[in-house]
């Protein structure tokens, strides 16, 4: 599969958990809904290795690090986004977590001392600025409240500790262990995770029957988590953290595209002149040098 194939598979699933998200904030509470998808998640994850005959059995070091991306990947960084979203729009929440590109630049020279080029760094400059822009309706009206202070932090908390997990995430790679055999792992110890944080909180355990919430839930599982990681930490591992983490920029331009083509959003002015900056950005980042 290619990188450009692995790039809008990525963009297109994760682009469309934002619909799928808000059936499952609500009823049940974020580190419940967490847990119930990423039980499923690494079963969906381990029932498709077994099938295809991949190997499951790694040493105690390596499930060290299974343990670190559940916590980072597939636990905390989603609790922080969706704990955020309580506070803050979805719109502030999804610049806040497009500086995952930056964050992943950084924590790329930190962690490998890897150099990013000048290329790169100008398509993540004009990512930004396009999701700004699109956003910037809702950004004028924003009353900078107390409770728009702590969904701010979330936001950049939960990115912050995303760019950790694709950090660890390269770093198992670098080891020769495959994306899916780690996920299955890391999936499984996110949701051990998420089900220790609900229990030590006294979270009741109770589960929404809606035909919304269980659609959500099965499609959050299986696409947004084992087919959309499989790709983007596959894109990881090819092209690094540093291009792979443009996908952050490109997730919410294509939810707005999705609603404007499925759900009436009108197309204004900044949505178009955001677009084309993201679009741009994109090109600068993942076109061939």
């Amino acid at each position: 599969m290619t990188n450009s194939l692995l790039f809008l598979i990525t963009v297109l699933i994760w682009g469309s958990t934002w619909f799928a998200i808000e059936f499952q904030i609500g009823v049940v509470a974020a580190e419940v809904s967490l847990a119930y998808r990423y039980l499923l998640a690494s079963a969906l994850a381990f029932a498709w290795c077994w099938c295809c005959g991949l190997p499951l059995r790694f040493r105690p070091a390596d499930h060290g690090k299974f343990v670190l991306l559940g916590i980072f990947l597939f636990g905390l960084n989603y609790l922080s986004a969706y704990k955020a979203q309580l506070f803050i729009t979805s719109a502030l929440n999804a610049i806040g977590f497009s500086a995952l590109v930056w964050m992943n630049i950084v924590n790329a020279r930190i962690f490998f001392g890897a150099r990013t080029d000048r290329q790169t760094y100008l398509g993540a400059l004009l990512g930004i600025c396009g999701i700004v822009v699109v956003f910037w309706p809702s950004i004028q009206v924003l009353s900078w409240s107390d409770a728009v202070l702590p969904g701010a932090v979330l936001s950049l908390l939960g990115a912050l500790l995303a760019s950790f997990g694709n950090i660890i995430s390269l770093s198992i790679q670098k080891q020769a262990i495959p994306v899916m055999q780690a996920n299955a792992w890391g999936m499984l110890y996110g949701a051990i995770l998420n089900t220790g944080i609900a229990i030590g909180s006294g979270t009741p355990f109770n589960f929404d029957p809606s035909p919304g919430y269980i659609l959500s839930l099965i499609y959050l599982a299986g696409f947004g988590s084992v087919i959309a990681f499989a790709c983007y930490l596959n894109l990881i591992g090819r092209v690094g953290v540093q291009r792979a983490g443009y996908t952050a920029v490109m997730v919410p331009i294509v939810a707005l595209l999705l609603s404007i083509s499925f759900e009436g959003l009108m197309l204004d002015r900044y949505i178009l002149a955001g677009v084309i900056l993201a679009l741009l950005g994109n090109f600068a980042v993942l076109a061939r040098r």
